[in-house]
């Protein structure tokens, strides 16, 4: 799976690469119903809001994750538990067992 992550994200890394060497002019931004515009490099307005909607999607399957993840502690905590009550429980038998042995 590793592999697999490492073969898509390498040539979208390259191609990112060479999008932002090749377009290093600038350009104006209008922010319109404001008085006043900024300059920035081509690449910069194409790849950050990529880059802002990259983090917010992970962002928001993070916090949709969330109640999984909450089962997922309470279900491990409980198997932990009836893990423990089984140990004590083959300790009593086993007490029980040599108790009842006859020496």
């Amino acid at each position: 799976m590793r592999l697999i992550g490492w073969i898509i994200s390498l040539p979208l890394a390259l191609a990112a690469v060479v999008f932002a060497v090749s377009n290093r002019q600038d350009i104006h931004f209008d922010l319109w119903p404001l008085p006043f515009g900024i300059e920035l490099p081509a690449y910069l307005a194409v790849l950050g809001p990529l880059a802002l909607g990259l983090l917010a999607g992970a962002g928001l399957g993070w916090l949709s994750a969330a109640p999984a993840r909450r089962r997922a502690r309470q279900q491990h905590r409980r198997a932990e538990q009836a893990e423990r009550h089984a140990d004590d429980l083959a300790r009593q038998v086993d007490a029980a067992k040599t108790a009842s042995t006859p020496s």
